[in-house]
């Protein structure tokens, strides 16, 4: 891209990216002169410490509005404290609308994850298409399937800005959840990358990780990793099995190593993994995806227990 050999886009002033670490996704606070507004709000465990980044940002003005990428449990697990705290005024993606009035825990993928997230309302919906003013600036709401179905990034044109969700990463992207379910996943991806590709972008602000503005590497890597996954299913399946016990052992920090197998069992994301690509009895997959976690430095075992690394 042509664009990247121009200066990088540097953030407003009226933008601040609280980066956070797992559980939470990153947040991007708006200080525009007439209204407030926070991009994603990171897990429910983490909502205090949200709570308190939120306010300083916000030096004693109110939050105005909250406005999510995706609903997966790491960007809208703070809504709820968020609005009791604020009364915000929240937007989501369109396609999610029926399933929050709902409160579907199965369909919203907290049930099938085995995580957590506080039930919130929402006021609006955004689609791809829709402009929306985030810190007095223009910001074009984009489809950006592959992850979720659903996901949306935003895209300033006027300061070359992308707020890119799970959708690109410095080193790639977030889990492929579609493909466990029978769905096609790596050609959405595939064809959000190429979206981005086709933009000017200067600075990348992703979902997770630091701002980035070597664009056009993040993108060769992550089209080579979408490549890589593609040429054989099982690797995202494993992929994803391995990222979501991490998850959940981050979230409780130690699992007896005796539950893992039933986690696998009960969660419905791990056992469509395995019905449909991995096909090995419970105990043996447990005890793989514990030492592929042991391997990568992720997780320890201390006698019978299973304890997060960082």
């Amino acid at each position: 891209m042509s664009a990247h050999t121009r200066m990088p886009s540097v953030l407003p002033d009226t933008m601040r990216v609280l980066e956070r670490g797992w559980l939470s996704s990153n947040n991007i606070l708006f200080l525009g002169r007439e209204q407030t507004a926070l991009v994603d709000s990171g897990y429910l465990t983490h909502a205090p410490q949200t709570l308190a980044l939120v306010a300083h940002g916000l030096q004693g003005r109110p939050l105005d509005r909250l406005v999510n990428t995706h609903l997966h449990s790491d960007h809208c697990g703070g809504n709820a404290a968020l609005q009791q705290a604020y009364g915000c005024r929240t937007t989501i993606p369109a396609a999610e609308a029926d399933k929050v009035s709902a409160w579907d825990e199965n369909v919203l993928t907290y049930a099938a994850t085995g995580q957590q997230c506080a039930r919130f309302r929402f006021d609006d919906t955004l689609q791809s298409g829709d402009v929306l003013t985030l810190g007095d600036r223009e910001w074009q709401a984009l489809a950006a399937p592959g992850h979720d179905p659903h996901s949306l990034i935003f895209y300033c044109a006027e300061e070359r800005l992308l707020i890119s969700a799970d959708a690109l990463w410095q080193n790639g992207f977030g889990v492929i959840f579609p493909e466990l379910e029978g769905e096609s996943g790596f050609a959405e991806t595939r064809a959000t990358l190429e979206l981005i590709a086709s933009l000017d972008v200067g600075l990348v602000i992703p979902g997770h990780g630091a701002p980035f503005t070597e664009v056009s590497k993040a993108l060769d890597t992550a089209f080579a990793r979408v490549d890589y996954l593609a040429a054989d299913p099982v690797r995202n399946a494993q992929n994803a099995v391995k990222v979501l016990l991490k998850f959940l052992l981050l979230e409780r920090q130690r699992i007896p190593l005796a539950d893992v197998s039933q986690l696998l069992l009960d969660i419905r994301f791990f056992s469509m993994a395995n019905e449909r690509y991995l096909r090995q009895p419970a105990e043996q997959l447990a005890q793989w995806t514990v030492e592929q976690l042991v391997r990568a430095g992720a997780a320890e075992v201390v006698g019978e227990v299973l304890l997060n690394r960082d």
